[in-house]
């Protein structure tokens, strides 16, 4: 999966100079929303004086938010773009990586075609959006930490006031706490995704083989037990999912209060503007989700390892097989 596309000189130029390409894209999209970062500040401080502020401002502002949303809409548009055409050249290489050992094999391997079709195309989806995401998260965190350490100056709550960098500790905490909790909480998931795919796999080529066996496709019991198999898989993950749920949906809805638990009694003792209240909130947003990416792509993640799994297992499968 790894060496087929970056350790092979066919595809050196897509895996290394394109993703560089992505690099700098998604580096401008970070930069800009540092910006946006700003502009919170500046555009609240004049919504909370507005009574004494020239409505001039008040549109300025605005006119300054369209210069950076602008370029940020064409940035993301074409990122996403690149980051498809690069997951499907990736895919490429997978796919004729394996062809050529598979064809040359007489003895069957369990859910051959499957694995070198499905398998491989939701490989390259996922790696392209959860991959996307990772890089941006990781950039985000070196853009703002220090912006959210230089907010911790704001804080005036007790005992947080007289840490350094408060709010950068406070969301790094409840974000890894929260990571490890989880981990723990869909501890089952990966196996149960892999269950999943093996039952999902048996059913599919019993019908496949029943399109052109009238024997096969008259022999409902079969069909019905194999049904059996996956609706009790499916219910078993589904369960699992949704405790795991219930936890996830939690943890983010209580860290939407948490920097306002934090900075609100500076707001209303007057030591920090409305403008650099949301400013803090939005910062410790952007870390504390770029430290919770886990949390909230954890479905994402499972499905990815348990298709890591059955790739592998193939993987192994065709090199024993040429071996013999």
């Amino acid at each position: 999966m790894i060496k087929s596309f970056f350790a092979t000189k066919q595809w050196v130029k897509w895996a290394y100079g394109i993703g560089a390409l992505i690099l700098l894209l998604i580096l401008a999209q970070v930069y800009i929303t540092v910006l946006f970062n700003d502009w919170y500040k500046e555009f609240y401080d004049i919504l909370q004086q507005a009574t004494t502020t020239d409505v001039s401002e008040f549109y300025a502002s605005l006119k300054k938010f369209m210069y950076l949303a602008l370029p940020y809409i064409w940035i993301i548009t074409l990122t996403n773009w690149v980051t498809k055409m690069y997951a499907l050249r990736w895919r490429e290489a997978i796919t004729f990586n394996y062809l050529p050992r598979w064809i040359g094999i007489i003895n069957d391997i369990e859910g051959a075609s499957q694995r070198i079709q499905q398998d491989t195309e939701r490989f390259s989806r996922i790696v392209e959006g959860l991959g996307l995401s990772i890089v941006r998260a990781f950039m985000t965190l070196i853009a703002f930490i220090p912006i959210l350490w230089g907010l911790s100056s704001s804080v005036d709550l007790p005992l947080i006031r007289d840490i350094p960098g408060s709010l950068m500790w406070i969301a790094l905490l409840v974000s890894v706490g929260g990571t490890v909790i989880s981990w723990f909480v869909g501890w089952w998931l990966p196996g149960l995704e892999y269950n999943n795919q093996v039952v999902e796999a048996a059913y599919r080529k019993k019908l496949v083989k029943a399109e052109d066996d009238h024997a096969v496709r008259g022999n409902s019991s079969l069909f019905v037990s194999l049904f059996a198999g996956v609706k009790f898989n499916y219910q078993k993950l589904y369960l699992h999912y949704g405790y795991f749920d219930l936890w996830a949906i939690t943890f983010s809805q209580f860290m939407v209060i948490v920097p306002y638990l934090i900075m609100g009694h500076g707001l209303f003792t007057g030591l920090i503007t409305l403008g650099v209240m949301i400013q803090v909130s939005n910062a410790f947003s952007q870390v504390r989700e770029s430290f919770s990416l886990f949390i909230s792509r954890w479905t994402t993640i499972t499905e990815l390892r348990s298709i890591w799994k059955r790739l592998h297992q193939f993987e192994a499968a065709l090199e024993k097989r040429n071996e013999m």
